[in-house]
């Protein structure tokens, strides 16, 4: 007989999705302000997959909420999957590249970000959350899956 786990009591990871928008060896980051996390740091525009939603609608909806740009599934490359420890979950986290969006980018969460800025690649500010500039890195190395966090 097969011991089937049910659903509640399965082991639970938190999805989010990234989107590392690129002009040539420029990225777009963002500074997060009045979040509760990592505030005063750059990121990538990002947020959680929510439920019934995949990884690449919840990066659709994400990039129009806090940039207002239009994604475009067809635009979307996968760069890179992060599998996170983070002090409170475990995470999965996929990064996606986008090299082409419609609209011009705006913050439109100055609540949540105070900054939204092109940097060169080889320029990422310091204050830059640590787990971006390392899958910046792998991503740079060719590497498609890493885990960060886990001692």
């Amino acid at each position: 007989m097969t011991n089937i786990i049910p659903p509640h009591k399965r082991h639970q990871n938190v999805p989010a999705s990234y989107v590392i928008l690129k002009k040539g060896n420029k990225i777009i980051l963002q500074r997060r302000c009045n979040t509760g996390f990592q505030d005063g740091n750059y990121g990538l525009i990002s947020g959680h997959v929510e439920e019934n939603e995949s990884f690449t609608k919840a990066l659709i909806r994400e990039a129009k909420e806090e940039a207002g740009i239009t994604l475009a599934p067809k635009d979307l490359e996968v760069a890179h999957v992060l599998h996170r420890k983070s002090y409170d979950s475990e995470r999965v986290d996929v990064f996606f590249l986008a090299q082409s969006w419609q609209g011009e980018l705006k913050n439109m969460e100055p609540h949540k970000c105070d900054d939204l800025s092109w940097f060169d690649l080889n320029e990422i500010p310091e204050n830059t959350v640590d787990y971006i500039c390392f899958v910046l890195e792998q991503i740079k190395n060719k590497v498609f899956y890493s885990e960060y966090g886990w001692e």
